[in-house]
């Protein structure tokens, strides 16, 4: 079972009121997909981890929105004196082993490319790559035809 669909029962129950079965869930992802995906993040329907989500580190307050797809060993989580995680807007793809840090807002329709490390604002329709991921292009709908996004 992946890591989304876990996650998914972890949250029924966490929004049921019945924490026990909650955290339950929250174990057993951590210990099927080495993943730890909180019933507390708010993950939009329709979106997918990449192998599974082996690897995936959320933070617990966590906005991911709709149609999104997180690749493996990605961590989107706090920065110590920037606020709590970012909020992810849908259609986003963010690339294998990439960082996702601090309170900022990461755009709809974006790429964020393979091991970057994002610590500030992504505007909508960008790619973005390296450390410090830089913007590299501001047009994506030659991706979003070739359904990368």
């Amino acid at each position: 079972m992946d890591a989304y669909k876990i996650y998914i029962k972890s949250r029924k129950h966490y929004l049921k009121g019945n924490l026990f079965f909650a955290k339950l869930y929250l174990k057993m992802n951590r210990i099927i997909n080495n993943s730890y995906i909180p019933y507390t993040a708010e993950i939009g329907k329709e979106s997918i981890f990449g192998y599974g989500g082996i690897g995936v580190v959320l933070h617990p307050d966590c906005k991911i929105g709709k149609n999104c797809t997180i690749g493996q060993n990605c961590t989107i989580g706090g920065r110590t004196g920037h606020g709590g995680p970012p909020i992810i807007g849908d259609n986003v793809y963010i690339g294998p082993g990439a960082r996702l840090l601090g309170s900022f807002r990461i755009g709809n329709n974006v790429i964020i490319g393979a091991n970057a490390v994002v610590i500030s604002e992504v505007p909508n329709n960008c790619i973005v790559a390296g450390v410090p991921a830089k913007i590299i292009r501001t047009d994506v709908s030659k991706f979003q035809n070739e359904n990368i996004i």
